[in-house]
């Protein structure tokens, strides 16, 4: 009996260890996803892959999961997906540009994602971008400019629409300067406000037909006579996705907020108090024949927290959002026998008019058939799963500042339209060579990311908590660099005694002004060596293999670390070593007054060995880079 007992004990052990140890749900979904469609995104069934909204949800997806992990395979899915379709000259295979219709947009965004990447023969993904902005260019509109959903539904406004376009047209306008399309973006989302919203409910009505002319319409307000959850789904993400890149200063910025803010009470007010989650038909509740649905459940977690999360709603929304999302794992998601996860109960399809004719009625959206691992689904769930796995880390770096120094490194390129721009350990810059995914953890554990572009002076490292300075510039990088003067150093200084972290990253001797960089890490205990070590060849990785050891103070949750051509450090008092390697210090850190130094000889952490499209996976310079950013964000450090 006892040997009984020890077994199960044993087995409930190792249990409980595999399912702690199991890899986020949206790392799991994205996984379980790329089981089923290995080489393409097949969207309808028994018909070959063609460019499709659906695969756009899918790919978008998939970047945010390669934003979370630096695992350089989710890009590489991404980049696989679109080559099959984009062209050399930036034509799209099976794209029909003469059809008007929205639901080829949202695609373009992997093309975005895509084309601001360091990689060869980028120009054909903005040319193929170029092709989705001159549809939006040419859609046809209402008398009052809003959006025709495609061609052949003439003077409708669909919520669907809103996600299809708006994002990717935002993001583009933002990256080819086209600041006048903001006012069109925003026209888009006061257009359905203004027709759309039902005031009792605060829901808003799937379509309007301007015409009033469709059977489904109604002849007073040419709306359609249901709320459907998906489609108000929708219009919930495509406000929280534009706002990432609507300009702040832009007069429409606080009405896209405000439509966001009207509309979250009302998602709550109809979120099924028991399981958490929403039913297919936004009001109908338990009315016969309608059902808990997937999509919209995750669609409406996704817009609630993210809207917490970038400060648009009350934090108290978050309770909503976890409670959706604890009611979506139990009520939609289902472990397989091989490992992957499934989700089901989504709905297949909800549309208006068309062939055979589709009429709005509560009938005719419980007719439609209900899904397994619908993509329409599975992508929002992926969306879902990733704001809520930030909501669980970001608590360690609300209210505080990480500002990366643009004065002392100032180095300058043409962009993407032939203006200059400041590049190389940027948080903007997303090539190779800027910090845009460092820049994006330290966000993501709840920081906000700026830059301090003039001297350092008290004034503007007040508010302050973590200070960045990479790489000072020689004059072989900067006609006229700005090397660290004697007023830089004491502000400095008195800024890390009085509680500041300060983060000084070298970089090897050719490449870095050490002379006048030396004189502030000397206040520290802290000198960069004029040798150069881990020296590589080619591709001979193991060449810059740096080991992290055990228990390491800040590295907890890595192992290995690749570090190119650094220069090691020379520390005394009150500087310690924190990594060596072959009787050279790596990496250190001092303790002065109350504040906190961490120093290393190379920019290590920039998205070319952070992203995982470069080096083997074996070195865990993202891991390293989250460690670093948690243990920096730390007041315990």
């Amino acid at each position: 009996m006892k040997r009984v007992l020890l077994h199960l004990i044993v087995g409930m052990l190792v249990a409980y260890t595999a399912t702690a140890q199991k890899a986020p749900y949206s790392v799991r979904m994205a996984e379980s996803f790329m089981t089923w469609h290995k080489d393409s995104i097949a969207v309808k069934e028994n018909k070959p892959a063609s460019w499709d909204y659906e695969q756009g949800l899918m790919c978008k997806a998939i970047e945010k999961v390669w934003n979370r992990t630096g695992n350089g395979k989710y890009f590489e899915y991404v980049r696989r997906d679109m080559d099959r379709y984009v062209q050399k000259d930036g034509s799209i295979r099976t794209y029909k540009y003469d059809d008007f219709n929205l639901d080829n947009i949202p695609t373009g965004r992997a093309l975005l994602t895509l084309y601001q990447q360091t990689q060869p023969d980028k120009d054909k993904y903005r040319k193929a971008a170029d092709l989705l902005w001159k549809q939006i260019e040419n859609q046809p509109q209402t008398k009052e400019g809003g959006f025709w959903h495609k061609k052949r539904y003439p003077y409708q406004m669909w919520l669907d629409g809103l996600f299809m376009a708006e994002p990717f047209a935002a993001e583009y306008s933002l990256i080819f300067n086209h600041p006048e399309h903001f006012d069109h973006i925003a026209k888009q989302f006061a257009l359905i406000e203004k027709y759309a919203v039902d005031p009792k409910t605060g829901l808003v009505y799937h379509a309007y037909d301007e015409s009033k002319e469709q059977k489904w319409a109604d002849p007073k307000t040419g709306l359609s006579p249901h709320f459907w959850s998906r489609a108000i789904g929708w219009y919930a993400m495509a406000l929280v996705d534009v706002l990432d890149y609507m300009p702040a200063n832009h007069p429409e910025h606080a009405n896209l907020i405000k439509y966001l803010q009207r509309l979250a009470p009302a998602l709550v007010k109809y979120q099924d108090a028991k399981s958490g989650v929403w039913y297919q038909m936004t009001t109908q509740g338990t009315r016969k024949g309608n059902y808990f649905e997937a999509s919209a459940s995750c669609m409406f977690v996704y817009a609630l927290a993210k809207g917490v999360r970038m400060g648009y709603l009350p934090a108290t929304y978050l309770a909503s959002a976890k409670k959706g999302y604890a009611g979506i794992l139990k009520e939609f998601v289902e472990e397989e026998a091989n490992g992957t996860i499934s989700l089901n109960k989504t709905v297949s399809v909800g549309g208006l008019g068309g062939s055979p004719y589709r009429d709005g009625t509560y009938e005719y959206y419980l007719s439609e058939p209900i899904r397994k691992n619908d993509l329409k689904g599975v992508g929002p769930f992926i969306f879902a799963s990733v704001e809520m796995e930030i909501a669980a880390e970001n608590s360690l770096g609300k209210g505080k500042v990480v500002a990366a120094d643009y004065y002392f490194n100032h180095e300058f390129r043409r962009d993407h339209n032939g203006n200059q721009e400041q590049f190389h350990y940027t948080w903007e810059d997303r090539q190779h060579s800027g910090f845009w995914l460092w820049g994006t953890i330290f966000r993501d554990l709840g920081a906000k990311t700026t830059s301090i572009t003039a001297a350092p002076t008290a004034a503007n490292l007040k508010n302050v908590n973590v200070y960045i300075i990479v790489d000072p510039d020689t004059k072989k990088e900067t006609a006229a660099p700005n090397f660290v003067q004697e007023g830089d150093i004491k502000a400095i200084s008195a800024w890390v005694k009085a509680g500041g972290t300060l983060v000084l990253m070298s970089n090897d001797t050719s490449n870095c002004e050490h002379p006048h960089f030396n004189r502030l890490a000397k206040e520290f205990g802290l000198q960069f060596l004029s040798k150069n070590v881990n020296m590589v060849q080619g591709q001979q990785w193991e060449q810059g293999r740096v080991d992290i050891p055990v228990g390491n103070a800040v590295f907890k949750n890595t192992k290995a670390v690749y570090i190119k051509e650094l220069s090691p450090l020379e520390v005394k008092a009150p500087a310690q070593a924190l990594v060596t390697q072959k009787g050279d210090v790596i990496m250190a850190v001092s303790k002065v007054g109350k504040g906190t130094v961490f120093a290393v000889g190379d920019p290590w952490l920039y998205n070319e060995y952070t992203d995982g499209r470069r080096i083997p996976m074996t070195y865990e310079n993202f891991s390293a880079a989250k460690d670093l950013a948690s243990w920096l964000l730390n007041p315990k450090k």
